[in-house]
């Protein structure tokens, strides 16, 4: 895969445990730490898989993840009379995840009042009441770690006897791009899951994802959720086209 897309949409490695967390319901104050790890592991082999330009703060967390992993598993009795080591490994990160999440919302509020401001005009204020925003068909913008999962699925969706199999002529990521394009001129909008399961190599299932990923960041076309974590529809990109920001909370 010599293709790169430079993603300006990347967030960082505490946006990553926060999906992480999020999506499977944990517990920010008991934090499966095993299971957490082997899940955001499973993201970086991905991101490097698609050779994303990876920060080099994705590996130290990874690192991070590692050492409270270890220090979990040692015997209680090697940790007596250590008082500093008697203390959950993982209260650092848990603290490091809370002050960050609030920092999020404080930066998201401020420019939800910029945006206001800028649109009292034009838009009545919408309240993000679930059902009500259900009901009127509003939609939350797509994170690149619900892509990332979504891609996660494709693959694993793949026939075994086809997942390693060597194509001849193979398809790019500049015919992805027009084939989302041509597809989007045809429907209004398409499933991403639709878009990955036209093709069943892994190779085009990668291109057909950094297509994606590419017009997103040329902004060409949105990535949208009617629920938080649920399916993904790409459509073409619109300026009456109004995508709300997360606003669910850790447990």
């Amino acid at each position: 895969m010599t293709y790169k897309v430079k993603l300006e949409i990347f967030e960082g490695p505490l946006d990553l445990l926060l999906y992480l967390v999020k999506k499977d319901h944990l517990n920010i104050y008991d934090i499966p730490i095993s299971k957490v790890t082997e899940q955001y592991l499973q993201y970086i082999n991905l991101m490097q898989l698609l050779d994303l330009n990876i920060a080099g703060e994705f590996l130290v967390m990874a690192a991070t993840l590692m050492e409270i992993k270890s220090r979990m598993l040692l015997p209680a009795e090697e940790e007596i009379g250590q008082e500093e080591e008697q203390s959950d490994p993982r209260e650092e990160l848990t603290r490091r995840l809370l002050e960050y999440e609030k920092f999020k919302e404080i930066a998201e509020n401020l420019r939800q009042k910029e945006t206001d401001q800028r649109e009292v005009f034009k838009h009545p204020k919408v309240e993000l009441d679930k059902d009500k925003l259900k009901a009127e068909g509003v939609y939350f913008e797509a994170s690149i770690f619900d892509l990332i999962s979504a891609f996660s699925k494709a693959l694993k969706d793949i026939p075994k006897e086809v997942f390693y199999e060597v194509v001849k002529d193979q398809f790019t990521v500049e015919q992805a791009v027009h084939e989302i394009l041509h597809l989007l001129l045809v429907k209004s909008q398409v499933k991403l899951s639709d878009l990955f399961g036209i093709h069943k190599n892994k190779m085009d299932i990668i291109a057909t994802f950094l297509a994606v990923l590419e017009l997103i960041r040329i902004k060409e076309i949105i990535a949208r959720q009617s629920e938080l974590f649920e399916d993904i529809e790409i459509l073409k990109n619109k300026e009456n086209i109004i995508l709300y920001e997360r606003r669910d909370k850790t447990c």
